[in-house]
């Protein structure tokens, strides 16, 4: 049996990132979104093993002492992973999985993961067009805005590891730029 790919798509805050990703598996449900595990507090529509495994700070540190992340990453003063068994299981069973992770958890897998891993980075039109949205989404204050603003302005420039790029400026056009990379990468 053909092993699956490991699919990883990053981006800034904001970006459509998982939603370009949420459309992309309405297309391909034989693909599969990894549930990431976070200690940042679930969000009112937010459910727990739907949306990501919440942990306390201290529950998700365990986690890490047990070895049982495959990346994690300190965003925003919170943790982000990725479970290891799940992400494993599936791959061996030939099914691709995709991580919707941060720059830094991209980084950790493409170094330990190297061709094995296929990176994908999502870009907004314009830092103006991320900063529109991020206020859209009424969720944060003006503070948490310009704080995630200033990260998305230091992961755009350092993005060159990843292995394409997509702009996500059209909801259709991002996801069907997404389905003809995996497609091709798949297909080599």
């Amino acid at each position: 049996m053909k092993k699956g790919k490991l699919i990883v798509v990053s981006g800034p805050s904001g970006v459509g990132k998982d939603t370009v990703v949420s459309e992309y598996l309405k297309l391909h449900p034989e693909d599969v979104l990894s549930i990431s595990m976070t200690s940042r507090p679930k969000r009112d529509y937010e459910v727990d093993g739907v949306h990501y495994y919440f942990r306390t700070k201290e529950g998700f540190e365990e986690e890490v002492a047990q070895g049982n992340l495959l990346e994690y990453a300190l965003y925003n003063g919170n943790y982000y992973g990725t479970p290891k068994s799940e992400v494993i299981k599936r791959l061996e069973d030939g099914i691709n999985v995709i991580l919707v992770i941060e720059v830094q958890g991209a980084r950790n897998i493409k170094n330990m993961l190297g061709k094995d891993a296929l990176l994908i980075f999502v870009l907004p039109p314009s830092i103006e067009a991320l900063k529109e949205r991020l206020l859209n989404r009424g969720t944060d204050s003006m503070e948490v805005i310009n704080e995630r603003l200033e990260i998305a302005e230091r992961e755009i420039r350092e993005n060159t590891f990843y292995d394409y790029k997509i702009i996500n400026d059209n909801l259709d056009s991002a996801v069907k730029s997404l389905e003809n990379i995996i497609k091709n990468e798949i297909n080599k």
